[in-house]
């Protein structure tokens, strides 16, 4: 990456944050007519959610200091919003939870930070809502901590997720490995031949479910009476090796076997180490690896196969 464009964008990210920060003070404009600052209703949240915690995990959570956060929570003790008792696994800790008036002071301050988010929300139509949702769902993966493995859900796709594979891998191997068009048009085939034949019994499309967005995909389709292949096999970048990409081989696995397969195959390139892992772990077996030029490229195409 250029200088240029690392600072390019920088420059975006800054611009989004000002942009953000401006829209959060307005949501939270009914602050300003309460007794509580942003970060003690933060913290009132926190609570509110039902679970006893240490100072020290509410601070991690929160991003708060421990001094700062202390005097918080020894003013809320003095108000009667909390109690504290010992812990019953580390002497040292105190665990903090709301009381009856903590919870009534925080009922109010909820309602009306829901009822703006409604206020926000309903300027847009239902599909615009959804793609605020998506987006931010986007940032929280990437910038957050990591997903656990079983946060995603197996189903079929949704209208226009098949569109999308082709679309989202299209644009990572070009940008990845300069593949060409050519690869474009390739999956786009494949999606093509698979949404026309329609057929339930025989194929079948996986998609993993995080959050609502799409964070991985295999199809079966028929190459024969007795063999099927994987394709458009796909886990997002940041999301591989969490174990996605395991449950998707092996849900597309026991969908051949029922369907009466007795083999499954999958193509790839050498140079594509998470597909080769991935057939790796689930058992395939490289029978075949010869030079190809395929999608602009010179490469080493291989051919995986499992016995069922």
């Amino acid at each position: 990456m250029t200088d240029s464009e690392a600072l390019r964008r920088a420059q975006a990210v800054r611009r989004f944050n000002r942009f953000y920060t401006r829209l959060i003070g307005a949501l939270h404009e009914h602050l300003a007519h309460s007794t509580f600052s942003l970060t003690e209703v933060r913290v009132l949240h926190e609570l509110s959610r039902g679970r006893e915690q240490t100072a020290s995990v509410l601070g991690r959570a929160l991003g708060l200091d421990s001094g700062y956060l202390s005097r918080l929570l020894t003013n809320f003790e003095r108000r009667n919003l909390i109690t504290r008792r010992p812990s019953e696994t580390d002497a040292r800790q105190s665990l903090i939870a709301l009381t009856d008036n903590g919870h009534a002071a925080y009922a109010p301050l909820d309602a009306a930070a829901s009822q703006e988010v409604l206020d926000l929300l309903g300027r847009l139509t239902a599909g615009s809502q959804e793609q605020l949702i998506a987006a931010m769902n986007i940032v929280e993966r990437l910038l957050g901590d990591k997903p656990r493995p079983d946060t995603a859900e197996l189903r079929a796709p949704r209208p226009g997720e098949c569109g999308w594979l082709v679309h989202r891998q299209a644009q990572w191997f070009a940008a990845q490995y300069g593949w060409d068009e050519s690869f474009e048009g390739l999956l786009a085939r494949v999606v093509a031949d698979y949404t026309q034949r329609n057929d339930t019994v025989r194929e079948r499309c996986i998609v993993a479910d995080q959050h609502g967005m799409v964070a991985g995909a295999v199809c079966v389709v028929a190459v024969s009476t007795t063999v099927a292949g994987l394709r458009l096999l796909w886990v997002e970048p940041d999301l591989q090796r969490l174990g996605i990409g395991t449950r998707l081989i092996a849900e597309a696995t026991r969908f051949a076997r029922r369907a009466g397969y007795t083999r499954l195959t999958l193509t790839t390139a050498s140079a594509l180490e998470e597909p080769r892992r991935l057939c790796k772990r689930a058992g395939f077996e490289l029978v075949s690896a010869a030079p190809e030029r395929r999608f602009g490229k010179d490469l080493i195409v291989e051919r995986w196969e499992l016995g069922l």
